[in-house]
């Protein structure tokens, strides 16, 4: 590593050094190594790729780099190649002595792992890819450019520049004032003017001051805040630093959720390799700007990411939610004026520094601008994370983005903002997504969550999976959210089985409005979200579980039964699937039966049936 940093001119030199060095003209490799991918055997792959460029003698030839995530994540392992930016997807330990002698030393192409489509077939480039075409990776897109654990190759892309000239060429209120101007909201859910937040702070009674980096990050379904602190740390620590200076706080946190450990090890390794450069810690580049950073462990309560439940959990307290009379940037941590962000928040500071506040008001739609990252989920074809303008449509991030809906399904609904989020359907799929039209919707852009479902799923029993979620994530404190949402379950409970009443529906809502009106924190007023807008936008489907006494969708076992169709093959599979022994052979190829009295309604004998023979009544 090289010495410490002691001026801006020693950070350009660096930068300039580190930059030639990168473009050296040689083939690059960047295979990711995120947590996504590693499922799917990252690991050997990047293994595999040392020891084949080792035994070859050709490290000298090659610039060889492992990433963090590459957004792509249904198709891991991945890896981009330069020049002719060629995706490799799908690799194998196998495919790699192959990958090194044709692709990367006699660039010949390896059509079996380009991504294909079935329209255009094979698809070379990255930028081609249906998956990337319509994003906008300002943030996500650094990713593949370094290696998370090398400050070097952060420095060799432009990182701590904004730092540098925030420190040395701009006032505070300056750096608050482009923020201010470039629209900047919060990227946590909440959506509040990120520049006014530092302004209040800034302007808040005290001679101590924190920031706070939120990476608690706890929804079902999303992991795009991991995403971007485990594959481009330094983008967040260089916020970090560029907003303390801002707001006049020389302590930050970083209270990142105890799951993430890939997170938690490369944001470690970042503050480290920036103390040792002088980019952190005591006279940061010699401006006499201290600054000092700890990391918190997240307890793995759902809650604690909710502002001051997080900060009730620094101090060393059950984190529990305070009400909000009181402003945390006036009195927050230890009841001094804190400012909590998001990590994605952070991350775009440094954009904003170097590119101009008119640039990033560019990107997005008015009062929304800028990009948004969504863990893309559920029963779409292309699942990752991808980074969209905000205002692009719901239809252009499921069906274009994401390769539509799985085994030529009916697309139902897309649930937005996690478990408190709202789920909309076909209808709205030309909704704009942001911040303010999702909240009028009924849903909200929460951390990023996108989960999209099919004609397969039931809407009430999707409004009682996430209801008994934050049931059990309730800190228990108020209660409207205690003994509201436990009863709203319980409701959903009866009509799931079959018990439920007409005047359950205008209860629902009533009990609802009260949570959204009374409860302490955000988990509460918005825990009737996914309630209330599937009963708004799925009546129907609430009805035939109360009057019918039938699930439409096929999923609540009380209002269902499977049978035999008369085109059984009698090929056994479902005879030899079945955990309870209820299906039998009469005779062999003949229709199996069905014995209602042992079957505990798995579905195992639906879902594995290739002929389509089993039914559901």
């Amino acid at each position: 590593m090289p010495s410490k940093l002691k001026s801006p001119k020693a950070l350009e030199a660096l930068q300039k050094k580190l930059g030639k060095v990168a473009d050296a003209g040689k083939v690059s490799i960047s295979v990711c190594n995120g947590t996504a991918c590693r499922p799917y055997g990252s690991n050997p792959v990047v293994e595999a790729f040392k020891t084949e460029i080792e035994k070859r003698g050709v490290a000298d030839k090659i610039d060889f780099r492992i990433t963090g995530c590459h957004g792509f994540c249904e198709r891991g392992p991945v890896a981009l190649i330069q020049p002719g930016n060629i995706f490799y997807q799908k690799i194998q330990v196998d495919d790699i002595p192959e990958i090194v002698e044709k692709t990367l030393l006699n660039r010949i192409v390896i059509e079996r792992l380009l991504f294909k489509n079935d329209s255009v077939g094979n698809i070379q480039a990255q930028v081609d890819i249906p998956f990337y075409k319509k994003q906008q990776r300002i943030i996500l897109g650094n990713n593949v450019k370094i290696d998370p654990t090398s400050i070097e190759d952060y420095i060799a892309i432009g990182g701590y520049s904004a730092l540098s000239k925030s420190l040395f060429e701009l006032k505070p209120e300056q750096i608050i004032d482009m923020v201010k101007a470039s629209g900047l909201r919060g990227r946590g859910g909440g959506g509040f003017p990120t520049g006014a937040k530092w302004e209040s702070c800034r302007n808040a009674h005290g001679d101590i001051k924190y920031v706070i980096v939120n990476a608690d990050e706890g929804d079902p379904g999303a992991y795009a805040n991991e995403g971007l602190l485990s594959g481009n740390p330094h983008s967040v620590l260089e916020g970090l630093i560029i907003g303390a200076y801002a707001i006049g706080a020389h302590q930050g946190y970083i209270y990142v959720r105890n799951e993430y450990p890939l997170a938690l090890k490369n944001i470690t390794i970042a503050m480290q390799q920036a103390e040792k450069l002088g980019l952190l810690g005591k006279d940061i580049l010699g401006s006499g700007f201290d600054f000092n950073v700890r990391i918190n462990r997240g307890g793995g309560a759902f809650v604690c990411g909710e502002s001051t439940a997080l900060m009730a959990s620094l101090e060393g307290k059950p984190g529990e939610p305070r009400a909000k009379y009181i402003h945390t940037v006036e009195k927050g941590l230890w009841e001094r004026p804190s400012d909590l962000n998001n990590v994605e928040t952070w991350a775009n500071i440094p954009l904003i520094i170097n590119n101009g506040p008119e640039w990033f008001s560019a990107i997005g739609s008015s009062g929304n601008t800028g990009t948004k990252i969504f863990s893309l989920t559920g029963k779409v074809n292309n699942t990752g994370l991808v980074e969209v303008p905000l205002g692009i449509k719901l239809r252009d991030i499921i069906f274009d983005i994401g390769g539509g809906i799985r085994d030529g399904k009916k697309f139902k609904a897309v649930q937005t903002g996690g478990p408190s989020g709202g789920c909309l359907p076909e209808s709205m799929l030309d909704l704009p997504v942001n911040f303010d039209e999702l909240t009028k919707a009924g849903s909200m852009m929460g951390s990023g969550g996108m989960i999209v479902m099919d004609e397969d799923n039931c809407m009430v029993d999707v409004a009682r999976y996430f209801l008994t979620f934050l049931e059990e994530e309730s800190c228990g404190k108020c209660v409207p959210c205690r003994e509201g949402i436990k009863r709203m379950r319980q409701i959903l409970n009866d009509i799931c089985d079959g018990k439920g009443q007409e005047s359950d529906i205008d209860l629902l809502k009533e009990l609802g409005a009260h949570l959204q009106d009374s409860a302490l924190c955000a988990l509460g007023s918005s825990a009737p979200n996914p309630v209330l807008t599937t009963i708004n936008y799925f009546h129907d489907e609430y009805m035939a579980h109360i009057r019918d006494k039938k699930c439409p969708a096929g999923v609540c076992k009380a209002l269902i039964h499977f049978y035999i169709k008369d085109n059984c093959p009698g090929c056994g599979l479902c005879v030899k699937a079945c955990p309870t022994n209820a299906i039998t052979f009469v005779e062999k190829r003949k229709p199996v039966i069905l014995d209602q009295s042992k079957c505990i309604k798995c579905r195992t004998c639906y879902d594995i049936c290739k002929m389509g023979a089993v039914g559901i009544e």
